[in-house]
């Protein structure tokens, strides 16, 4: 069976974004950079909220094309621009980046039956909202969070409007020389 697989920057005190969603505390490096091309390369579909969907149709698309761009994120933008992407909004009438379809909800059933399709694992990138429905749902199998050294002490939290309390069991740890920390996590047995 499929994985969904949520892969999250994060900040120590546990904030996805600033209080204005601003990111630039995220550190883009050449390990981060190849860590992200790995799973990406491990998955062939991606899960997104609207959010996220607009923030990447908006430039992913258009980075092959670009001559400023440096070829390994020309070869990243050509993996995600040919992934399976299903994009999760109430608001949005269309999606029109390739590969894209709309689901106006999040239905337990519905994802179930995605994770049994034949494939590779399924990714969520940022997509909050989306985490934490699934999360709700007991859908997620592994949560890949990417702390980052830096405390923001407001802003956007991952975590929040969780219903029951889920347990979860570390299954790997790696530290990127930049500080950033990452914690592999899934469902613990319980």
């Amino acid at each position: 069976m499929r994985k969904i697989i949520t892969t999250t920057w994060i900040t120590l005190d546990g904030f996805i974004a600033g209080p204005n969603e601003e990111m630039d505390w995220v550190i883009v490096d050449d390990e981060m950079g190849q860590y992200e091309d790995d799973v990406v390369s491990a998955a062939d579909t991606l899960l997104l909220g609207r959010v996220t969907y607009q923030s990447f149709a908006g430039s992913w698309p258009y980075v092959p094309d670009n001559p400023a761009a440096q070829p390994g994120e020309k070869e990243y933008a050509r993996k995600l621009n040919a992934m399976r992407k299903i994009v999760f909004s109430k608001t949005l009438p269309t999606v029109e980046w390739n590969n894209s379809s709309l689901m106006k909800e999040v239905l337990p059933e519905a994802i179930t039956k995605l994770k049994q399709e034949p494939g590779r694992d399924m990714l969520i990138y940022g997509s909050a909202s989306i985490v934490r429905t699934l999360t709700n749902h007991g859908l997620i199998d592994e949560y890949q969070l990417l702390v980052h050294p830096v405390v923001l002490g407001s802003g956007k939290p991952l975590f929040q409007d969780i219903r029951d309390r889920r347990k979860l069991q570390l299954v790997k740890t790696k530290t990127f020389p930049s500080g950033v920390v990452g914690l592999y996590y899934q469902p613990a047995n319980t």
